[in-house]
Formats: structure tokens, C-alpha cells, sequence
């Protein structure tokens, strides 16, 4: 099984797009990419000629890219089977449980609702990375725009039972803002308080927070220890099921 070669490519304000090269067959893909332009920059400066577009969800600064690029490159389009009428000029449709390659590096589909209805990931176990889109983000997870808590709350338990050093790579840097949030609700967390130092820092050099991994996210994303009584009791929540308290997280993180 191949290992991918990755590389971020920053676009738009706050987006990231990803750039998954399998060194064996010489094939490269890209990962939602909102615009064409940083995503030809990169290919040019690494010599890699792109073979495949990655979709995790249809919202535009994830697809943006998608004509320009096909008709630059020829590239094949992929993206969710649940979603595939909103998914511009999708060429292959994957669904919960499938398997997929970019040449010899094997993805596996995790069908995860809740930002949109048709959300998938993307996880190359042999690469130990996930690319999921705008359901889990460093520290944080994406709004309920067509989904309910439930489902958000099921979507991210397939994604945090994945092996704990999986790097998450995740649609945006929301890591700082998120990290601000996180503390209103878990102050005693240490190791939360410890990362957001982190992240500070690193934000203030000007540096990239992704990838965390699925290790960090269940130590510091309060979005993932929903089923934890110390944050449920935080929140005047003590007793109360996981969903309850994850979505009363979410309804505080969208006031915040």
C-alpha cells in the first residue's frame, strides 16, 4: 500500500485544499478545492500533473475549483453519492463503505452527515490521514446546516474511533477561534489550555494548525467528549445523553 505524499495549499480567506501525491504511480489529486488558481501554483512548483478532484460536500468554497480545474487537466471528479446532483461536474459517486484508490494508496468512504446532508471523508489508513471536510475541524466541528445533532454527533464518533494517530485534515484554519470557544466550556482542561497556547503561537509566526491528529481531537475538542461527564457537568448538564450536551456545545459555539 502506498503512502501519499500531501500538501496544504491555503485558498481563499481561511480554506484549505490538499494536494495527495501516490509517489508510485506518479497520480495527484487534490481535496476540495474552493479555487483553481493556489491549486495550479502548487502543481507547478511540485512538477505533479493532476489526475483527481476530491469532494467532501457540495458547498462552494469546497467545489469552486472543480470546472477550471477538470477542463485545465481532464481531471476526474469524486465526491459523495448522497450529494452527487450538487456536485459540480462529478465523474464518480462513493458512498458509506466504500473503497477507492488514487493509484496504489487505498481511501476508505465514511459517510458523515450533518454539516450537509450528503458529507463524506475521505481516510487512507495506510497514510494515516483523514480529510474530512467541514464535519470535524481542529478543535472544533462545522455547523448544522442541513443535519441534525444526532447525526453530527454519529458522524463524529465514526471519525473519532479512527486509530489515534490519524492526522485530521480538516477544510479550514478555524483552530484559534475554536480553541477560545473550547475554553468557555472545558477552563479545566489542561491539555486544552496547553494546545491553545500552542496554537497561538503558532498562528502568531504565521504557521498552519493542520494537522492535529484523532488523538489530540479527543483530549481538546469538546465536540468529541460530549459523552464526558466532566463537560457535562460544566455545562448544568450532569446525567444528561451525549447528544444533549453536544448540542447544546454547538448551540453555544454559534453564539459565540
Amino acid at each position: 500500500m502506498s503512502t501519499l505524499e500531501i500538501e496544504l495549499v491555503p485558498c481563499l480567506k481561511d480554506n484549505y485544499a490538499y494536494l495527495l501525491h501516490d509517489p508510485a504511480t506518479e497520480l495527484t489529486g487534490v481535496v476540495d478545492p474552493s479555487e483553481a488558481a493556489p491549486v495550479i501554483a502548487a502543481l507547478d512548483k511540485r512538477h505533479w500533473k493532476l489526475s483527481h478532484i476530491l469532494n467532501t460536500h457540495h458547498h462552494w468554497d469546497h467545489t469552486g475549483g472543480n470546472s477550471e480545474l477538470k477542463k485545465r487537466t481532464g481531471a476526474i471528479v469524486v465526491g459523495p453519492k448522497p450529494d452527487e446532483a450538487r456536485i459540480p461536474m462529478i465523474d464518480v459517486a462513493l458512498d458509506d463503505g466504500e473503497r477507492w484508490k488514487l493509484g496504489e494508496a487505498e481511501a476508505r468512504i465514511l459517510f458523515i452527515p450533518g454539516h450537509t446532508r450528503g458529507h463524506i471523508a475521505f481516510w487512507f489508513p495506510g497514510s494515516k490521514a483523514v480529510f474530512c471536510g467541514d464535519t470535524l475541524f481542529a478543535i472544533g466541528c462545522g455547523r448544522l446546516f442541513e443535519g441534525t445533532p444526532q447525526q453530527m454527533w454519529i458522524s463524529l464518533g465514526k471519525l473519532r474511533a479512527l486509530p489515534p494517530d490519524t492526522r485530521v485534515y480538516c477544510g479550514h484554519e478555524y483552530t484559534q477561534s475554536n480553541a477560545r470557544f473550547a475554553l468557555t466550556v472545558e477552563p479545566g482542561n489542561e491539555r486544552l489550555r496547553a494546545r491553545a497556547a500552542a496554537v497561538d503561537t503558532a498562528r502568531a509566526n504565521g504557521a498552519a494548525t493542520v494537522p492535529s491528529t484523532i488523538a489530540e481531537e479527543c483530549l481538546t475538542n469538546p465536540f468529541l467528549r460530549a459523552d464526558q461527564p466532566s463537560l457535562a457537568s460544566e455545562l448544568g448538564l450532569a446525567g444528561a445523553d451525549p447528544v444533549t450536551v453536544f448540542a447544546e456545545v454547538r448551540r453555544r459555539k454559534d453564539r459565540f
